[in-house]
């Protein structure tokens, strides 16, 4: 039979979603099933952003402003940077997805640490371009020496995700600085930063703030997680301008729909409640790290609003118990398992679940 698709791909892990909520409700026969697998914020739209949503609906058979004019300049004037950095899309991982596309070619190299967000190496073997994973520190985090050392002539990208997903940890302002000062001015550093809301740890860097103005960095942001818009596909990243003019080019047309326009200008308007929400994830993200800790889990400070269990081959099992007494966690077998901090009477059922799963495995 005549092949249609790239035979490389083949090899390729499948992006994985967290599991069904409503499948798993239905098969335990429970009230409702807990969903801490896909690092949403569960405090529900910001205030204004359901009217907004359902205004933008009466013109949904319009196309949205292809521009983002609007909310492109709302961002600048959140972030204090010009209009003309500022490129939308359909959440952060898309244009990551955008930048490999408008800097690699087949054969060009991505750095980025592993694990990280398990995107990346779908994002790059969708160009074309050969991913250079360079392994976690044993803290769990970035070895940006080694990422360093592992840029050659053929390097492109190299993809800093900080805090990294899915491991919560974080790269401080220091070693940041050190790393940036040894990267080549030809190579793209992006800087991920899609839990910076989350982010209590003064030594680590807002990189929008401290590093968008360098030439060759670019800093993606998200509004799925702390500003509640994960379920309509909302982000954006901080660039050069001819950087940002470039990504333009190969923006899929009017990939930033009308409805998430009108609702992250909606979220925009909430700042103060986006702050009080993420103060209570930061103070539930300590209660279940002492709590995991005591239970003897060796759990990695965490800047994002998700725990990290490394727990190595004993990861999908944990998480075949979890879903058993109805949580849904994120297993990445065989390396650990990833939680995002939900509700006290959530993270209290997670907790309960983890201890069961933990005495079993002895």
């Amino acid at each position: 039979m005549t092949r249609l698709t790239r035979a490389d791909l083949d090899s390729l892990p499948a992006y994985v979603p967290g599991r069904s909520l409503a499948d798993l409700t239905r098969e335990l026969g429970i009230a409702e099933a807990i969903k801490l697998a896909s690092n949403e914020v569960p405090y529900g739209p910001l205030p204004g952003v359901p009217e907004a949503v359902a205004e933008a609906m009466r013109t949904a058979h319009r196309y949205p402003d292809m521009g983002v004019v609007a909310l492109r300049d709302a961002l600048a004037a959140r972030y204090g940077v010009s209009a003309d950095r500022v490129v939308t899309g359909c959440g952060s991982v898309a244009l990551a997805e955008i930048l490999v596309k408008a800097t690699c070619l087949p054969g060009d190299e991505i750095v980025y640490s592993w694990r990280s967000f398990e995107a990346y190496p779908i994002i790059s073997a969708g160009s074309g371009a050969t991913s250079i994973k360079v392994p976690n520190t044993a803290g769990h985090g970035h070895d940006l020496p080694a990422m360093a050392d592992a840029i050659t002539d053929r390097t492109r990208l190299v993809i800093v995700c900080n805090p990294n997903n899915p491991t919560g940890t974080a790269v401080r302002r220091a070693e940041l600085e050190r790393f940036l000062a040894e990267v080549p001015s030809d190579v793209l550093v992006v800087i991920d930063e899609a839990y910076r809301e989350m982010v209590t740890d003064p030594e680590v860097p807002d990189a929008l703030a401290t590093y968008a103005d360098r030439p060759n960095v670019v800093v993606l942001r998200t509004m799925s997680k702390a500003w509640g818009l994960a379920g309509l596909r909302m982000g954006f990243l901080v660039a050069q301008p001819e950087v940002a003019a470039t990504i333009r080019k190969v923006v899929t047309p009017f990939s930033t729909s009308l409805v998430a326009q009108a609702a992250a200008l909606a979220a925009l308007e909430q700042e103060a409640e986006v702050t009080r929400r993420c103060a209570l994830v930061v103070a539930e993200r300590e209660r279940v790290t002492e709590a995991l800790r005591k239970l003897h889990v060796a759990v990695p400070d965490s800047q994002a609003n998700f725990v990290w269990l490394p727990l190595g081959d004993r990861s999908a099992p944990f998480g075949a118990v979890c879903e058993g007494r109805g949580v849904i966690v994120r297993p990445f077998q065989p390396e650990g398992v990833r939680v995002t901090i939900g509700t006290p009477e959530e993270n209290d059922a997670f907790l309960a679940a983890a201890e069961l799963a933990l005495d079993q495995q002895g």
